[in-house]
């Protein structure tokens, strides 16, 4: 029967597909160019981002804060520094193993969806960089546009669910529903490295654990879950 399913790969991005955390280094980036005080982001970022790794962060405050400089500096001048951003942080921490993964499941026909608890304006070059179209990220709530033409960037709130943690379930459900699927139309392999994402590794037909952190390497080992070292250097 799974043979006539269709076949979906999850990807988490960040330690999973790229070798860095591209929002935490997208914050060093700004901090980098001038744009928060280094000091006080730091601190922030560091305390964010081990609340992250606890799995105790609050995914609202967070994305408040990590919005702000960009919510600051507008539109013309982020998507600049992005593109900067992409190419002085991202590339180089894009692994050829990565990219050959990724093409592996195109090739073999499967659809490929990228699911990050990073927002979509961090995420969404990197995904096309990877050339994948499908991303599930956190979405973020925008001015709305005035007579004037002013408004339409970013306000610093979440819209919708957040795909973090259970939510990325919840994400998922949604991202099948609007193409008319359920979860048993669909045979779903997904790859993340992060015990942040055992909702999802429990809900779908194939977790795999890739560049595992401790915790999720713990629950894999126990489950029988494979464990893949993407970014391990080849000898």
């Amino acid at each position: 029967m799974n043979s006539a399913k269709k076949k979906l790969v999850l990807f988490d991005l960040d330690h999973t597909l790229l070798a860095v955390d591209s929002d935490y280094t997208w914050g060093v980036f700004t901090t980098a160019i001038g744009w928060t005080d280094p000091v006080e982001f730091k601190r922030r970022n560091d305390e964010f981002y081990a609340h992250y790794k606890a799995g105790t962060l609050d995914i609202h405050d967070y994305v408040r804060f990590a919005v702000d400089a960009a919510r600051r500096q507008g539109a013309t001048k982020s998507i600049a520094a992005h593109a900067d951003f992409m190419r002085d942080v991202v590339l180089p921490a894009i692994t050829p193993a990565a990219r050959a993964l990724v093409k592996r499941h195109q090739d073999a026909g499967d659809e490929v969806v990228i699911v990050t608890a990073t927002n979509e304006f961090v995420t969404r070059p990197i995904a096309t960089e990877f050339g994948v179209t499908q991303l599930i990220a956190v979405e973020l709530e925008c001015e709305p546009i005035g007579e004037d033409g002013a408004g339409g960037w970013f306000t610093g709130a979440i819209k919708g669910v957040p795909s973090a943690r259970e939510g990325k379930v919840t994400r998922v459900a949604q991202w099948l529903a609007e193409r008319q699927l359920d979860w048993s139309d669909v045979e779903i392999t997904f790859y993340t490295d992060s015990i942040n994402d055992l909702a999802l590794m429990e809900k779908v037909d194939h977790p795999v654990a890739t560049n595992p952190d401790d915790r999720l390497r713990a629950v894999a080992v126990e489950r029988g879950w494979p464990i893949l070292e993407l970014f391990q250097k080849q000898t």
